[in-house]
């Protein structure tokens, strides 16, 4: 797929810098990568043209903000054609902050972010319980996450 894109060496420095940091400027990455801040800032335009930079995101740690309670829920459909439909029913539940498709026991595999059990359990019972086609689900609770980090990405 990269190859596609047209993408060269300099693309997937920019990308790999700028997931590590996402507030550097253009002009100390073009330092850092010996080229121009104007080069970078053609080169991160044409990465969102392409659709392969989306944005930026800030990364908070989400436990001091009160948000106690990370699950992994997988989903059961009746039927895999109901993914579509499933999927964007989920979405409208804002404590669900990713959904995969997958293969395996799951149709589905989704991670849900809550302050507390009892929200939890209002997402699991009175948000999810409502939606036709899931069959049913099994919750797996996190108790610890070690790390996150993005691919290293390589040319």
């Amino acid at each position: 797929m990269a190859g596609k894109l047209n993408l060269d060496k300099l693309d997937f420095q920019i990308i790999q810098e700028m997931m590590e940091d996402a507030e550097i400027s253009y002009a100390d990455l073009g330092k850092k990568l010996f080229v121009s801040g104007g080069t970078i800032h053609v080169r991160i335009k044409k990465l969102q043209e392409l659709g392969v930079v989306k944005g930026t995101k800030l990364s908070v740690d989400l436990k001091l903000l009160g948000y106690d309670v990370i699950a992994f829920i997988g989903i059961y459909l009746e039927k895999s054609s109901l993914y579509d439909t499933v999927a964007k029913e989920l979405k409208k539940i804002p404590e669900i902050v990713r959904v995969n498709y997958t293969t395996g026991n799951y149709s589905m595999f989704i991670e849900v972010v809550c302050k507390d059990i009892q929200q939890l359990r209002f997402v699991l019972h009175d948000e999810l319980q409502k939606i036709k086609g899931i069959e049913r689900t099994e919750t797996l609770i996190c108790l610890e996450e070690s790390f996150n980090r993005n691919v290293l990405v390589k040319s």
